[in-house]
């Protein structure tokens, strides 16, 4: 059942994912919690504005993809038609509405994918979260709202705070609906609450002989029961009579329940231990899982990860062992790792390459034994070419991956030709560069050679192999043959250039490579100075097993300079 997709969520779901399949849904969807109202706001005319994309780079725009979405809830008709009209209505034709209106046909994908047993949780920010409610009533009914969840993700102490005009933002919102009367629900407890703590010390104040810390609680009858009047061991029964039959006194006194005080004019009472007790009951305020920090040992350099403990209450409260997990948008695979500890199986589905390989690695690290397949990676050239008609970026990113990078290069402003970078030991030359360039086109020609040789010069880099869609041509192999060979090398006659097509990486024909790092045993190696404006990838790739960072960091290139692209 384990599933990893690659590829948009809305397609994953309605041809994979079957209906009442899903005992649990997770989902933390992109949105900028920095965006201002004005920016949300603002009018548009279906061209996304390099401001408008920068404000929404990790969310959507209004465009084709929105407008046909909210065409999408408009035939669904009922609650949720009448709300986007209103919505549109009011907002216009702008990013907000682009993101409800996108959300709106996911969240009716996920609805009609859940068991009637199953649960979802939302997890938004205060930004959108009222929109994001009325679009749950609409879609689960208004009776089916169970929890709105408050979880302080971080302390608040910037220094910000001191110049700012409102009070700071520091919590997330996670909205919780059922799909039925029949969903389910385990109550959660922590010992760990300082409010239990408190409890603990103020309720629990006496002690056994043997160190346990008990309350003893009243056994007098608050109603007058005669047949529970009963004397023992010396203790008068009370006027009342007691709570319990005396059989039952007993087998407390047996088990040491029975606190006796000293005067036999005091009355019997009932030792409840603390050890005994689960713990505070968790209620809908949860401050009390950290956010994951620059020291946390589980922090992937990832910026919208969330704490496994997170996803570890959610999916204890609301599933079984066994029971299937749903992650729609599933980043760096917390949901995934959170489900593969607790046993259950688990869906996963991201937009992009990165992500996906992510998770692999994570999962390799963590659970070496788990099972699961990934779907939607390119494995013939037909779907190579339908990725690069989608998504580019993501293309580089598969290609480049398929050789073997283990970094991907910035794209923050012109294109520098990098695409993405292996470095190697090359002996008493210290270590090796290969540039990787990756052309998607359907047309090459040798200019893109004599670029890439370019290149390789301004970075002083010692290699250079260009990834093609297409069949290079004569011309291009000629060229690249005419490039020679690498100058400082430790590993014999390399050449200094040269070009494979996405077929050969598909099939396995790889270019010829210097001995490339192990990941985990080989040394260490670090781009040098000049170089360090790459985005680390660093992943034990097949074929050519990934570096490591000095803090063990992996970056996202989609929430750095790509993602405003």
């Amino acid at each position: 059942m384990n599933q990893l997709h690659f590829g948009d969520n809305l397609d994953v779901l309605r041809k994979y994912v079957k209906d009442e399949s899903v005992d649990l849904v997770y989902l933390d969807p992109p949105f900028n919690s920095s965006a201002t109202y004005n920016v949300l706001f603002k009018e548009g005319d279906g061209i996304v504005s390099e401001a408008q994309a920068e404000a929404f780079k990790d969310t959507w725009a209004w465009g084709h993809s929105a407008a046909e979405a909210y065409e999408d809830a408009l035939r669904l008709g009922g609650d949720l038609a009448i709300l986007m009209r209103a919505f549109r209505a009011w907002l216009g034709d702008n990013g907000l509405m682009a993101y409800l209106a996108m959300m709106s046909v996911r969240l009716v994908e996920l609805h009609r994918a859940l068991k009637p047993s199953g649960s979802l949780y939302l997890h938004c920010d205060p930004t959108a979260s009222h929109y994001l409610k009325l679009v749950l009533d609409a879609v689960f009914g208004p009776q089916n709202f169970r929890n709105d969840i408050t979880w302080k993700r971080r302390v608040g102490m910037s220094s910000a705070v001191h110049s700012a005009n409102r009070f700071g933002t520091i919590t997330d919102t996670i909205l919780f609906c059922a799909k039925s009367e029949e969903t389910g629900f385990h109550v959660q407890y922590n010992k760990d609450d300082p409010d239990y703590q408190r409890y603990i010390n103020e309720r629990f104040t006496m002690v056994d002989p043997d160190g346990r810390r008990f309350q003893a609680t009243s056994l007098v009858n608050p109603a007058r029961r005669p047949n529970l009047m009963y004397d023992y061991k010396g203790y008068k029964s009370p006027p009342n009579g007691w709570m319990i039959t005396k059989e039952k006194m007993e087998d407390w006194d047996r088990a040491g329940r029975i606190y006796f005080p000293r005067s036999p004019e005091g009355r019997l009472r009932r030792k409840s231990y603390a050890d005994e007790l689960r713990g505070m009951p968790v209620q809908n305020l949860w401050t009390d899982i950290p956010e994951i920090n620059s020291q946390a040992q589980e922090r992937l350099g990832y910026p919208t990860q969330k704490p496994i403990a997170l996803l570890e209450r959610i999916i204890k409260a609301s599933s079984d062992e066994g029971d299937v997990i749903l992650d729609p948008f599933c980043g760096c695979g917390t949901t995934i790792e959170a489900a593969e500890r607790l046993n259950r199986e688990w869906i996963g589905i991201d937009i992009t390459h990165y992500a996906v390989t992510l998770i692999e690695t994570r999962l390799r690290k963590a659970h070496p034994d788990a099972d699961y397949k990934i779907y939607g990676r390119p494995t013939d050239l037909a779907g190579a070419r339908d990725l690069a008609d989608r998504d580019k970026y993501q293309f580089q990113w598969w290609a480049a991956w398929k050789l073997g990078a283990q970094t991907y290069e910035s794209k923050k402003g012109a294109d520098r030709g990098i695409d993405g970078n292996i470095f190697y030991p090359n002996g008493p030359y210290g270590h090796g560069r290969i540039i990787i360039s990756v052309k998607g086109g359907e047309h090459v020609s040798p200019v893109m050679v004599r670029e890439l040789s370019g290149v390789i010069q301004r970075e002083d880099a010692e290699m250079g192999i260009l990834i093609t869609l297409a069949e290079p041509t004569r011309a291009m192999l000629a060229d690249a043959a005419g490039a020679g060979f690498v100058e400082r090398s430790a590993h014999g006659r390399l050449p200094r250039i040269q070009v494979v097509t996405v077929a050969d990486l598909i099939d396995g024909r790889l270019p010829k490579l210097p001995p490339l790092p192990v990941a985990q045993d080989g040394p260490k190696i670090r781009p040098r100075k000049r170089d360090r404006d790459q985005l680390e990838l660093m992943l034990p790739f097949a074929g050519a097993a990934g570096l490591r960072t000095e803090d063990g960091v992996m970056i996202d290139p989609r929430f750095l300079q790509l993602a405003a692209r």
